[in-house]
């Protein structure tokens, strides 16, 4: 069998061992440590000195901890796009609350800002304002900020930045994950940079962030004994694992430039194949391109190609499957205009990983070139 091209494997920098070392060597096993603290600082230089981040056990895990700050509450209303992975949706549940959904642009295939304010003023006039709004940064292309920004400025709601695929990925040159009140990373396994499970949360102000860590270690009050008045969660990023991430970041820059290298390499390639197109940044968009995507004309032109290339050990996939389609979210309301279906019909993630040769991008070309 031909040796496996991966979708997105994790790439390890070098220095990863050595912060984790520095863990075991000081004894710093205990959840929190040295590590956590300059994983932190270091997110915070990057992203942006205006904004305070949290290390915490997933993404999963600071946008739940974002909704609570937000203040929804059961029964309340969250708008929240439809063409994501399920993970953008789980938390407004964990809250008891009821999502709308949000179909997509086709210029970026994020958020469509006519249906964002249709659905509020809609909802507002059935007599409840949405709590919050979740954008995502889909695949790393960064949403129409302007112009969702504005809209949830003009209604006074909650903006939550989804930008657990677009860390290094920028609109109009400021980093993604800090537009909105709170910005979600993820450091998943498959991700531009990993910590093999954890994400963070991006927060305005030191006070947000003081929040964010009181919630995330079971929202222990100051006392000598143990002492709760709220319901806190086990979320924090553990010191091992943040020695991970310190390594991680210290290569963030490279692994942007190679993934955005390989969507290059895979134009260049199939330029000549007109049945397949690529998603190109719009003006003022930079892509971390985390996974390079296609559309083709079809379903079976699509399947054509993906079955194809796991016949020779190629992992490719489809594009998410819209959250209005999922069998556990179909009974919420929805705004759909068709892009997001027609992108997860026909659409399909390359193989994109930042440790991928050339010869394994060539190959995932010929392969493509000769099933079509």
């Amino acid at each position: 069998m031909n040796k496996k091209i991966w979708l997105s494997s994790p790439h390890m920098g070098g220095n990863e061992q050595k912060y984790v070392q520095e863990a075991f060597d000081t004894n710093w096993i205990a959840p929190l440590g040295p590590n956590v603290n300059e994983f932190e600082k270091s997110l915070k230089n990057y992203i942006g000195e205006n904004v305070e981040v949290a290390a915490l056990s997933s993404g999963t895990a600071a946008l739940h901890l974002a909704l609570i700050q937000a203040g929804v509450q059961r029964n309340d209303i969250v708008l929240c796009q439809s063409f994501t992975f399920s993970a953008s949706a789980n938390p407004i549940i964990y809250q008891g609350a009821q999502p709308i959904f949000i179909d997509s642009e086709p210029d970026t295939w994020n958020m469509c800002p006519v249906l964002l304010k249709k659905a509020i003023k809609e909802s507002i006039a059935k007599g409840q304002k949405p709590k919050a709004i979740i954008v995502v940064h889909l695949y790393g292309m960064p949403a129409n900020m302007d112009a969702i920004k504005n809209i949830a400025n003009t209604y006074k709601i909650t903006l939550i930045e989804d930008a657990a695929e677009a860390l290094g990925s920028t609109y109009k040159n400021q980093k993604c994950g800090t537009f909105g009140q709170f910005g979600i990373l993820s450091f998943n396994g498959n991700k531009i940079i990993t910590t093999s499970g954890g994400g963070a949360l991006v927060c305005k102000n030191e006070a947000s962030k003081n929040n964010t860590v009181f919630l995330a270690t079971q929202a222990r009050d100051q006392a000598p004994h143990y002492l709760h008045s709220q319901i806190g969660y086990n979320y924090r990023m553990s010191n091992i694992v943040s020695g991970i991430g310190r390594g991680q970041l210290e290569v963030l820059q490279d692994r942007v430039e190679a993934r955005r290298n390989n969507y290059q390499f895979y134009k260049k390639g199939l330029n000549k194949i007109t049945e397949i197109q690529f998603l190109e940044e719009p003006t003022g968009h930079s892509s971390n391109r985390w996974l390079t995507c296609i559309t083709t004309p079809s379903f079976e032109f699509r399947e054509k190609i993906r079955l194809g290339l796991e016949k020779e050990n190629i992992e490719s996939r489809p594009l998410w499957k819209p959250m209005h389609q999922q069998p556990v979210f179909k009974k919420y309301v929805t705004y759909v205009n068709g892009v997001s279906d027609a992108l997860f019909e026909k659409g399909l993630c390359l193989p994109s990983g930042s440790n991928l040769t050339k010869e394994d991008l060539q190959t995932v070309i010929t392969t493509i070139k000769k099933l079509i």
